[in-house]
C-alpha cells in the first residue's frame, strides 16, 4: 500500500483575514490576488525605445523556464513540481475539462492549480501547451484578471497564441491601452488586421488606421463580421442616421469592443462567461452589472465581497428577478446588522431561497455565516439554515461547534465537518458512502501515483463528480484519494457541499 503524502496543506478559501465586518471571512484565491494587486506594483509588458524590429519575437519557451504561475507555492500549499512526470497533452485534457461546476471546493482547489507557481513539465512545446490550457480554463471560469496576469507573466509577444488571447482580454476588460502601446511599436506582432487598424485608431493616428482600413478593405483581407463595425468607429460622421447593425451573435472580444465603442452594445447574458466581466464597468447597467456579477460569483471568478457592494449599492429599481434577491439581501444584512435575533430570523429563509435557486449558495456563506453564527438562532428552520451556512463556508469546522443539531442529518454534517463522520449515524447511502471513504485507510487506486500530482488530483475530481452523478463507489475513491494526497480540508467540504446540495 503507498504511504499517504505529507498533508499538502490547502489553504485555498482560508488564506488572509481583514477587519472589516464584510471581510472577516477568510480570503479565496482570487480575493488574494486582489489584495497583491492593490498593495503592489504592476509589471508592465516590455516596450521597445527604438522602430528597429527585433530579431527575436516568437519563441518556444525555453527548456530550462522558471515557474509559471501568479501565487506562490507558500501560500497554495502546492509543490512547485506539480505538473512534473506528467504528459503534457494528458493535462492540457483534464484542465479542459476538470468537472468543477457546482462543487465549489473543487472549484477553489482547481483555481489553486491554475495560478499556483509550478514548473511546466516537458519541454518547450509542452511547457506552451499547459500555460495555454491554464490561461483558457481561467478564460471559461471567468477570471479575466488572472488570465491576463498569467499571460502578461509568461510574455504576450513570445508566441502568436499568447498574443492573440492577451488582446482579446484586454478588449473585455477595457484596458487595451496596454496592448495598442505595445503594437504602436511593433505592429508585426498584431493578431490581425482588424486589432492593428483599432489600435491604430484608438492612439489618434485616425489618417493611418482609415488608410490602413481602405487598403485591406480593397485587397479583401478584413473579417466581414467585423469590418462593418470597424467602419462605423472609423468613420462615425458617415453613419449619424444609420440603422444599428445587427447584433452578432457569437462576437470575437474585438467585435464586442467595437460595438460598445459605436454605442450599440452587445448583451452578454447569451455569450460566454469571459464576457461578463465586460458588464462588471461603469458603462453598463446596474441590472447588467448585478446579472454579471451573479454569474462571476457562481464560478468563483469575483470575490464574494464584490457582489455584496453591487447587491447593497441602491433601493432596487423594480420588483422580480434578480431584484427580488437585492431586496432579500438588503433586508438580511440589515437584520444582521441589528444583532436580533427576531429580525434575523424573519430574513433569513428568505435570503436563503432566493440565493438557492439563483446557485449562490456559497457566496451568501462566504459573507454572513461568521456573523449569522454570533447570533444564535434556536427556532426550527432559520436555525438549520444557519447550521447549513456555517457548513459551506470557509471555517466550516470551527463554526460547526457553536451548533449543537437535533435532526440526524444536521447530526451526521457536524461529525463530518469536525472530521468524524462514522461518530453520527449516516442518514442516507449517499452518507453511508462518505463514511466509506474517510473510514477506509487513506489510499491511491491502481494507476494513480503521487508523483504525478498534479494529474491525480484532477483525476480524483473526475472521480468525485461521477460520484455526485450517482456512481457511489467512484464518490468513496475520490474521498480517498484527496485524503492520500493530504487534502483532508478538500475531502471534508467537497463532501459537505454535495450533502447539503442533494439531502439538505
Amino acid at each position: 500500500m503507498r504511504h499517504p503524502m505529507p498533508a499538502i496543506g490547502l489553504a485555498v478559501t482560508c488564506l488572509i483575514w481583514g477587519g472589516s465586518a464584510r471581510a472577516e471571512a477568510p480570503l479565496s484565491i482570487i480575493d488574494w490576488l486582489g489584495t497583491e494587486e492593490r498593495s503592489g506594483p504592476q509589471s508592465a509588458p516590455p516596450v521597445t525605445e527604438t522602430a528597429v524590429q527585433p530579431q527575436i519575437e516568437v519563441q518556444p519557451l525555453d527548456r530550462s523556464a522558471p515557474p509559471i504561475g501568479l501565487v506562490p507555492p507558500s501560500v497554495t500549499g502546492l509543490p512547485v513540481t506539480l505538473w512534473q512526470n506528467s504528459m503534457p497533452e494528458m493535462l492540457t485534457r483534464l484542465i479542459e475539462t476538470a468537472p468543477v461546476t457546482g462543487h465549489a471546493p473543487l472549484q477553489s482547489l482547481l483555481y489553486s492549480m491554475l495560478l499556483t507557481e509550478a514548473i511546466p513539465p516537458g519541454g518547450p512545446e509542452g511547457a506552451q501547451a499547459l500555460t495555454l490550457a491554464r490561461i483558457d480554463r481561467l478564460l471559461d471560469l471567468g477570471a479575466i484578471d488572472p488570465a491576463k496576469a498569467l499571460i502578461e507573466q509568461a510574455g504576450p509577444t513570445r508566441s502568436p497564441a499568447l498574443m492573440t488571447r492577451w488582446a482579446d482580454m484586454a478588449f473585455l476588460s477595457g484596458s487595451e491601452g496596454e496592448v495598442c502601446a505595445t503594437l504602436a511599436q511593433r505592429p508585426h506582432l498584431a493578431p490581425d488586421r482588424e486589432t492593428l487598424i483599432f489600435c491604430t485608431a484608438r492612439r489618434g493616428d485616425l489618417n493611418a488606421a482609415t488608410l490602413l482600413f481602405d487598403i485591406s478593405l480593397v485587397l479583401d483581407d478584413l473579417d466581414p463580421r467585423i469590418a462593418p463595425a470597424l467602419d462605423r468607429f472609423l468613420h462615425p460622421e458617415l453613419f449619424e442616421d444609420a440603422a444599428p447593425l445587427s447584433q452578432p451573435r457569437a462576437p470575437r472580444p474585438l467585435t464586442f469592443r467595437l460595438f460598445e465603442a459605436i454605442g450599440e452594445r452587445v448583451p452578454t447574458a447569451s455569450l460566454p462567461r469571459r464576457f461578463a466581466v465586460a458588464d462588471l464597468r461603469d458603462v453598463a447597467g446596474w441590472k447588467a452589472q448585478l446579472e454579471a456579477a451573479e454569474r462571476l460569483a457562481r464560478t468563483g471568478a469575483i470575490p464574494s465581497n464584490t457582489l455584496l457592494g453591487l447587491y447593497t449599492e441602491r433601493l432596487p429599481a423594480a420588483s422580480g428577478g434578480v431584484w427580488e434577491r437585492v431586496a432579500a439581501i438588503q433586508r438580511f444584512e440589515t437584520a444582521l446588522q441589528t444583532r436580533s435575533a427576531d429580525a434575523v430570523t424573519k430574513t433569513l429563509t428568505e435570503a436563503w431561497d432566493h440565493m438557492e435557486r439563483a446557485g449562490l449558495l456559497v457566496p451568501l456563506a462566504d459573507l454572513f455565516a461568521t456573523q449569522l453564527a454570533e447570533i444564535g438562532l434556536t427556532q426550527g428552520e432559520p436555525q438549520r439554515r444557519a447550521l447549513e451556512m456555517a457548513l459551506l463556508s470557509p471555517e466550516y469546522e470551527a463554526l460547526s461547534r457553536r451548533y449543537t443539531p437535533q435532526a440526524p442529518l444536521d447530526r451526521f454534517l457536524v461529525a463530518l465537518a469536525q472530521g468524524t463522520p462514522e461518530a453520527a449515524p449516516a442518514p442516507s447511502a449517499l452518507a453511508e458512502t462518505i463514511v466509506a471513504g474517510f473510514s477506509a485507510p487513506p489510499d491511491l487506486p491502481r494507476g494513480l501515483s503521487a508523483d504525478r500530482l498534479g494529474e491525480t488530483i484532477l483525476r480524483a475530481m473526475v472521480l468525485f463528480n461521477r460520484g455526485a452523478e450517482g456512481n457511489l463507489r467512484d464518490l468513496r475513491d475520490a474521498i480517498g484519494v484527496f485524503r492520500a494526497l493530504g487534502l483532508e480540508d478538500v475531502a471534508r467540504r467537497a463532501s459537505l457541499h454535495l450533502m447539503i446540495r442533494e439531502e439538505g
